[in-house]
């Protein structure tokens, strides 16, 4: 049997919710590995897990996720149709960005979430997630809305939910940007 018939979503979860593989595991509540549909042709990928996130070992269950739900649901989508998960999967003190080494710990675990899902396209929503799924040093502000197609996966940056919760403005650019993904998604239907 090949090492990914051998893996599973279920297996990664289960990894990470004891991972100790960085100083994060010593402030966390819970461990957020992520969730959503194993089929999912779209996934969600964020910085961290914030407060609630960490308190209840779900990603997205916050204020961000309140309006992640929401765009969701106006573009014909739900929770259960999509995977949502973060580059980080321990909340970091004081919701500070990742530091580098946090990062490289959990990618393994994100790369096997990639590989195991197979999703069409990957969303990565934020600076932290842009740089560290797409190894560019742009910002989401120029990025955003602007689907890279790297082999058979398309990248489709996205300003993260909680932007749009500090800088009002940034919500027609998000309505905009998931109109855009509803559209990439319909074509690939065709």
């Amino acid at each position: 049997m090949s090492k990914r018939a051998e893996d599973s979503l279920e297996k990664v979860a289960s990894e990470v919710v004891v991972c100790t593989k960085c100083r994060l595991c010593d402030t966390r509540t819970h461990a957020v590995p992520g969730e959503g549909a194993k089929a999912a042709k779209v996934m969600f990928v964020g910085e961290a897990p914030g407060e609630q996130e960490d308190l209840q070992g779900r990603p997205f269950v916050g204020a961000a996720g309140k309006l992640l739900t929401e765009l969701l649901e106006i573009n014909r989508l739900s929770r259960e149709d999509v995977y949502i998960t973060n580059v980080v999967k321990c909340r970091p003190p004081s919701n500070r960005p990742p530091r580098k080494d946090e990062l490289m710990a959990c990618r393994p675990y994100m790369d096997r979430q990639i590989a195991l899902l197979r999703s069409k396209v990957i969303c990565p929503m934020g600076n932290s997630a842009i740089h560290a799924l797409m190894n560019l040093d742009e910002s989401v502000t120029s990025l955003h809305g602007v689907p890279f197609e790297v082999g058979e996966v398309t990248y489709f940056p996205m300003y993260h939910p909680a932007a749009a919760l500090y800088t009002l403005s940034l919500r027609k650019d998000m309505e905009e940007d998931f109109k855009k993904l509803r559209a990439l998604l319909d074509s690939l239907d065709s």
